[in-house]
């Protein structure tokens, strides 16, 4: 995890009595009980992105409620009444309320119980969405939700010829497309320049046929820009890159339709408790 999530911001008395002292705000008062736009919740102790307004649904109880986390972001943790189950902030054991199961409100059968006060939100509006493909998606996925700024990142397909195509579509190396990574962000807190260099310190951007053992058109370095200014940043990092040395294969090419991944892709290596064996952070610039 980068070493900025850790910054915690400054909490007045009442978000102290709730976050860390484990209160609990008094029901249909806080500010996102009855509130449905379109966006990200994230920890207002640390800013770690905790949930989508997808998953958020009225369940008359007082509070917010969701029946979905975004992985890995919550914890769970035996209340001390012993009948409770507790859920903080897996990045800061900030305290934001119970889960409960079972009660029918939704298909999931599950209710995240929020307190309004642990959460700060994100409208749609002000977020932005980048595309990077380097090998297999699993790792470029997993290294870039541990990237501060950045609230979602979902596995996908890009740059091919056919609509809704299956991870065995792409594999056949017919399609066109490259397994590619969605990157939604907030731009106040990390740059598109920033996000491309990362991307750069993740993933063997030499290698032209492929990403580590994993060869093939589907797994190699590209990254898709929205605009020529995108294209023109891109462009600025890799003569850097040059300046220093490297040899870069990585491609340039518009934005196009991108294609969610199968469900069993999406968070694979935090749902398996695996670790990349190609992907992996080295520090460059």
């Amino acid at each position: 995890m980068d070493n900025e999530k850790k910054v915690f911001r400054k909490l007045t008395p009442e978000e102290e009595y709730v976050i860390i002292h484990k209160g609990t705000e008094k029901p249909f008062s806080g500010e996102y009980y009855d509130f449905f736009e379109k966006g990200v919740y994230v920890c207002k102790r640390c800013n770690t992105p905790l949930f989508l307004s997808k998953d958020k649904f009225k369940s008359y109880s007082g509070w917010p409620s969701f029946d979905d986390a975004i992985e890995g972001a919550i914890k769970r943790v035996q209340d001390k009444d012993g009948i409770r189950v507790e859920i903080v902030c897996a990045n800061c054991d900030a305290h934001l309320g119970h889960v409960f199961e079972n009660e029918g409100f939704t298909e999931k059968n599950l209710r995240y119980c929020v307190n309004s006060i642990s959460l700060l939100f994100i409208p749609e509006k002000n977020l932005r969405r980048s595309y990077f493909a380097g090998g297999c998606f699993w790792g470029v996925e997993l290294l870039f939700q541990q990237k501060y700024g950045v609230i979602l990142a979902t596995s996908g397909y890009m740059g091919g010829r056919v609509e809704n195509p299956t991870y065995k579509d792409v594999c056949s190396g017919q399609t066109g497309h490259y397994e590619t990574v969605e990157v939604t962000y907030d731009p106040l807190k990390v740059s598109y320049e920033e996000l491309v260099k990362y991307f750069f310190e993740i993933h063997d951007f030499t290698q032209e046929n492929g990403q580590g053992p994993d060869i093939g058109q589907q797994y190699q370095s590209v990254i898709f820009y929205n605009d020529e200014n995108e294209k023109n940043i891109v462009s600025g990092i890799i003569d850097t890159l040059k300046k220093k040395g490297y040899e870069v294969a990585t491609i340039l090419k518009p934005v196009t339709k991108f294609f969610v991944a199968e469900d069993y892709h999406q968070d694979y290596y935090l749902k398996n408790n695996k670790k990349p064996y190609c992907h992996i952070h080295k520090k460059i610039f």
